[in-house]
């Protein structure tokens, strides 16, 4: 059964059975990375075809974002040890993609402007949801700790979307825009 009624009242369990209202941070936080992995997913699927290990790379982030939206919805440091893990090399993988993408590209004069294909752009979508969920665990930091490694992965994976969403424009022989003051 996928209702359990006990949501009714604008509470929700986090893991270790404590209860919270439902716009609790910790709750705004894992429910906006659920979010980002949902967007995450829109892009593999607009990924699918092009060459490249573009689909492979989101849907391995969207195993990575379980694992940080569990740690998330949970408040005890000491149940952190009994749940999946991010992988130790899971902020320095996005980090070598990022550097692999930017190798190809061109240094930018401007700010980009989202778009250029339809998965670039989607993509754009899904780094502003990163950031979003990013200020989000700032607030959620403010008032307990959080994971070690939790807050850089998802610091990095913005970037790493901003560097995806660069080179698809570019897997799919488009050109990127730019921002002027002028159009």
């Amino acid at each position: 059964m996928i209702y359990t009624k006990t949501g009714d009242k604008g509470t929700t369990s986090l893991v270790g059975g404590s209860r919270v209202a439902k716009n609790h941070p910790r709750v705004e936080c894992y429910g906006t990375l659920d979010e980002l992995n949902s967007q995450v997913a829109v892009v593999a699927e607009l990924v699918k075809g092009l060459q490249g290990d573009y689909y492979r790379q989101l849907k391995e982030i969207q195993h990575h974002l379980f694992v940080v939206q569990t740690l998330l919805a949970t408040e005890e440091p000491s149940m952190w040890e009994k749940l999946p893990q991010l992988p130790a090399d899971a902020t320095e993988r996005l980090e070598r993609h990022i550097d692999e993408y930017y190798a190809r590209l061109p240094h930018p004069n401007a700010f980009v402007i989202p778009g250029g294909t339809l998965a670039s752009a989607q993509c754009h979508v899904a780094r502003c949801v990163c950031r979003r969920a990013e200020r989000l665990m700032v607030s959620v930091q403010q008032e307990s700790a959080l994971p070690e490694g939790v807050p850089a992965f998802v610091n990095r994976l913005s970037d790493y979307l901003f560097a995806l969403a660069r080179i698809l424009v570019v897997a799919e022989g488009q050109e990127e825009h730019y921002w002027t003051a002028k159009p």
